[in-house]
Formats: C-alpha cells, structure tokens, sequence
C-alpha cells in the first residue's frame, strides 16, 4: 500500500506546475552578454546562419604587419586575389570576427585567399 501511495505522489507531482523562470535563467543571452562585454567584446549576429557570437575588437587592428606574430589577432593583405611574388605587408586584424574573404601574411608572404561565411 505504501508502495502505491508513494507511485501516486511522484505521479502527482510530475503535473505540477513548474517554478518561475529567475532572472540567471529567463535570459540567457543577458548572462552571455555580460560575460561578453567583460572580456570587451560584444554580442553580433554573423555569418550566412546570423549565430549569435561575442566578437572582441583588437588593440593593434590596423597596425602594419608582416606576419601574425606581429599582431594580437591576425595579419592580413589589403588586397585579396593572386598576389604577385615576393614581400608583402599587411594589416593587422580589427577583431576576432572569422567572416569574410581574407589573404594572410605569413613571414611576409601573402597566402591564399580563404573566404568563410
């Protein structure tokens, strides 16, 4: 008999009603957003699928470069495209933000061109 009350007690509370949402659960993106933001970034919907990513902006971004090691990010040519043998410079990444078509500069040298979207 107990064993019967104590299935019908278990039964009954899975049909109650559930708690209210709090403020840490209710709105997760405030939660990322915050956590964002202290790391100096901010929440932006990218890419062909608009996720929503914490894109951190780059002390060094547009700072003459000739290769990623020069940078807080990465090294990249202004232009994009067949480039022609020999040095290039490039520019320092602004933020961390992995879409676009791109060429890196590696030890001076542009690579191919790789475009993510």
């Amino acid at each position: 008999m107990r064993l019967l009350i104590a299935a019908l007690a278990l039964l009954a509370s899975a049909c109650s009603p559930m708690a209210a949402p709090t403020p840490e659960t209710a709105t997760p993106t405030r939660t990322a957003e915050q956590a964002c933001a202290a790391r100096g970034g901010a929440l932006m919907r990218v890419g062909r699928l608009q996720t929503e990513q914490c894109i951190i902006p780059f002390a060094d971004g547009g700072k003459v470069c000739r290769d990623g090691d020069d940078c807080r990010g990465n090294c990249y040519t202004e232009t994009a495209g067949n480039q022609p043998p020999g040095p290039v410079t490039g520019r320092c990444a602004v933020n961390d933000l992995p879409f676009g078509c791109r060429t890196p500069v590696e030890d001076g040298q542009a690579g191919p061109t790789l475009c993510v979207d």
